[in-house]
This record gives structure tokens, C-alpha cells and sequence, in this order.
């Protein structure tokens, strides 16, 4: 094949706007094809899972790294930043739940999940077809089709973590409501919470209790992934401004100025959406479980 077919061959098979956007939204799943639900619970998000626990390790190991090397002298730059981190954890567990026993467990978990959060949003900072493009020669290396390599490198943007870690939040208030209160007084506020203990509010109380229940958790997981799922999205489509341009005329070359300042511009600021949305997750976190201690 000539170099003029060639070049005429590879443009034909070009992915449009649509299809790119759509190649990168696709999961590297266990069904070897697009996802068509938004929750699938027969289907495994490889990739997510991948990331996530990756990060998970990177965080774990970073707070491993700090306790190693901590020193009771002038602490080195690194040890100064953990312990503000710590010491900032430490302060907002004290100001939401009362109980010294409960924080010598919530108080690491909340740092754990500020720190995992934080980690899992700034995969969105990688080149977007920075990880996909190694994945799509390693796949085609193994005998696959390159245009059939699914990747998706930030976990937060997958509604199935978001969920899956706002209902481990929900399982530790319900472990903590029945540890604080006794299963009885737990049951007993169920019913009887909030309109009052007349046998004949009992369906209603519960049914608000229900409600409030799910409300916290899928609020706790859809703002962190609807968050995280449209930066993605706008960092693919500055992505396409800078795909577009081609040749060296006025156009094309504003269209690369455009791509390079809105990318940056949006950069810095997701800095800022990263850093709050992890910063939120935790929160909600340490407000939920300190509900769960106090009676309505």
C-alpha cells in the first residue's frame, strides 16, 4: 500500500467526535463489550476496579512512608504536610462526633477516604489518551483489535465505586447506629422517629426512615461521581479542540492556542474540584456516622 493510500486508509477509519467520546466512556469490562447500563451488576468495570486499588496502594503507602520515617525533631517537609493532613482530619472528626472510642476508628477512616478520593479524582490530570493509547498496543500486541481496547483511568467517574464506597458508608452507620443506641433502641427509633411513638405513625416513621437512609447514600455517591464524570467529559472534548487541528494556516493554528489555554485554564481549576470533592466525600462521611450517634 502506498504512503498516499495509506494516509487515505487511516483518515477513512478516523473516529469522529461522537465515536471518540464514546471509545473513551466505554469500561474494560468482563463482557468484552460496551456497557449498556448505566449500573450493570452482572457486569465487572475491570478498569475501575484496577485504578482504584492502585490508588488505594499509592495512598496506603504514602501515609506508610510519613509513620517509616516520622522523627520527633523538625519534621521534613513531607512529615509537615501528613501531619497538617492528620491534625486537619483529627479537628473535624472532634467538631461532629463526640465519642473518643468511635474516633480512634472514624477519625483514620475519614483520612483514608479523603486520601483515596483524592487520588482516584487526580487520575483525571493524565493525558487523556495517554493510558488508553499503552493499552491499545498492549491489547493489540496480544492478538486483539486495537479499536476494541476499552479503557477508563479515573474510578471516581464510574458510578459503580462512587455507589459502592457510599454504601460501605451506609453499612458503617448502620453498624454504629446499632452499637450506640443497642439493636432495641435502634429498632425502636426506626418506628418511632420523627412523628412520634402513636402505634399509628409506626409505617410512616419508617417509611421516612427508609427514604432518609437512601437518600444519604445515593446523594453521597451520585455528587462525586456526577462531579468527576463531567470533568472527564470536558477534558475529552478540549481533547478533540486540540485532535482538530491540522495544517499550519490561522485557523487551525487559534485552534491549537484554544486547546492549550483551555486546557490549562480547566486544569487549574479542576485542581480545585479535585481537592473539594475528596475534601466533601469525607465530610459527608464524618456527618453521616455522627448522625448515626445521636437519637432524633
Amino acid at each position: 500500500m502506498s504512503t498516499e493510500h495509506a494516509a487515505e486508509h487511516a483518515v477513512a477509519h478516523a473516529p469522529n467526535a461522537g465515536e471518540y467520546v464514546a471509545h473513551h466512556l466505554t469500561y474494560l469490562n468482563t463482557t468484552g463489550h460496551k456497557q449498556t447500563a448505566l449500573v450493570d451488576w452482572s457486569v465487572l468495570n475491570i478498569d475501575t476496579l484496577f485504578f482504584s486499588i492502585a490508588m488505594g496502594v499509592v495512598g496506603v503507602g504514602l501515609l506508610w512512608l510519613a509513620a517509616r520515617k516520622a522523627t520527633s525533631g523538625v519534621p521534613g517537609r513531607f512529615q509537615g504536610f501528613v501531619e497538617l493532613l492528620v491534625e486537619m482530619v483529627s479537628d473535624q472528626a472532634k467538631g461532629i462526633i463526640h465519642s473518643e472510642t468511635s474516633r480512634k476508628f472514624v477519625s483514620p477512616l475519614a483520612l483514608t477516604v479523603f486520601i483515596w478520593v483524592f487520588f482516584m479524582n487526580a487520575m483525571d490530570f493524565l493525558p487523556v489518551d495517554l493510558l488508553p493509547r499503552i493499552w491499545e498496543g498492549i491489547y493489540g500486541s496480544m492478538g486483539g483489535d486495537p479499536h476494541h481496547a476499552y479503557l477508563r483511568v479515573v474510578p471516581t467517574a464510574d458510578i459503580n465505586a462512587t455507589f459502592g464506597m457510599s454504601f460501605t458508608v451506609l453499612l458503617i452507620c448502620l453498624y454504629y447506629n446499632m452499637k450506640i443506641k443497642g439493636v432495641g433502641g435502634w429498632i425502636h427509633e426506626l418506628f418511632t422517629a420523627p412523628f412520634g411513638s402513636h402505634p399509628v405513625l409506626w409505617p410512616v416513621n419508617f417509611c421516612m426512615q427508609l427514604i432518609e437512609f437512601a437518600a444519604k447514600t445515593i446523594s453521597h455517591g451520585m455528587r462525586l461521581f456526577g462531579n468527576m464524570f463531567a470533568g472527564e467529559l470536558i477534558f475529552m472534548l478540549i481533547a478533540l479542540m486540540g485532535a482538530a487541528w491540522t495544517g499550519f494556516n490561522a485557523p487551525s493554528i487559534l485552534l491549537f492556542f484554544g486547546h492549550f489555554v483551555a486546557g490549562l485554564a480547566w486544569t487549574l481549576f479542576h485542581i480545585l474540584v479535585v481537592a473539594l470533592q475528596a475534601f466533601i466525600f469525607m465530610m459527608l462521611t464524618l456527618v453521616y456516622v455522627g448522625q448515626a450517634h445521636e437519637g432524633h
